[in-house]
C-alpha cells in the first residue's frame, strides 16, 4: 500500500510537469487583404490618370488617342475587365453607384448633352477625355459643368 501511496504520488508530480501552463508567444501578424473592387478600382483610377494629356480622338481607344469610352474601355480592358465600347451602353451595363458611394475606379456619366464617362479618382476629382481639341484631363464633379449635368454613377468588377 505503501508502494501505491509513492507511485500516485509521483504520478501526480510528473502529470503537474506535463500540464505547465504555455508560454506567452506574440500573437501571429492579422493580414487584412484589400478588397478586390477596391484594389481594382484603384488599378483602374490610376491607369486613368496615366493618360492625362494624351490627345482626345473620335472612336479612339488606344493610348495614341481617346474618346471618353474609349478611355473606360482601354483601362478596364487592360484590367481584365470586359465592358462594352460606348458611354450609353458602359452605363446601361455597369452597377449602379450613387453619388456619395463612389469609389476610385468607379465610373461617373454625364448628359453634357449627349452620353460622357470618365473614371472617378476620388476626392471629387475624376479624368475623362473631354472633346475634340483637348486631351485627356482631371477634373471635379462640383465644377458646374458637371454638376448640372450628372448622371450617376456606375461600377465594373472582375465577376
Amino acid at each position: 500500500m505503501r508502494f501505491a501511496g509513492l507511485a500516485l504520488t509521483g504520478l501526480s508530480l510528473l502529470a503537474g510537469c506535463a500540464s505547465a501552463p504555455p508560454r506567452a508567444t506574440a500573437p501571429a501578424p492579422v493580414v487584412v487583404a484589400e478588397p478586390p473592387v477596391a484594389a481594382l478600382g484603384a488599378r483602374a483610377a490610376a491607369l486613368a490618370s496615366s493618360f492625362v494629356g494624351t490627345p482626345y480622338r473620335f472612336g479612339g481607344d488606344t493610348p495614341s488617342g481617346f474618346d471618353c469610352s474609349g478611355l473606360v474601355y482601354f483601362v478596364f480592358h487592360e484590367l481584365g475587365v470586359s465592358v462594352p465600347r460606348t458611354a450609353a451602353e458602359q452605363r446601361a451595363a455597369a452597377q449602379h453607384v450613387r453619388g456619395e458611394e463612389l469609389a476610385p475606379g468607379d465610373l461617373v456619366f454625364f448628359y453634357t448633352p449627349a452620353d460622357h464617362v470618365g473614371i472617378y479618382l476620388g476626392n471629387g476629382e475624376f479624368v475623362h477625355a473631354p472633346a475634340s481639341g483637348r486631351a485627356v484631363e482631371r477634373a471635379r464633379l462640383d465644377a458646374p459643368f458637371f454638376i448640372l449635368g450628372f448622371a450617376g454613377g456606375g461600377r465594373f468588377t472582375r465577376s
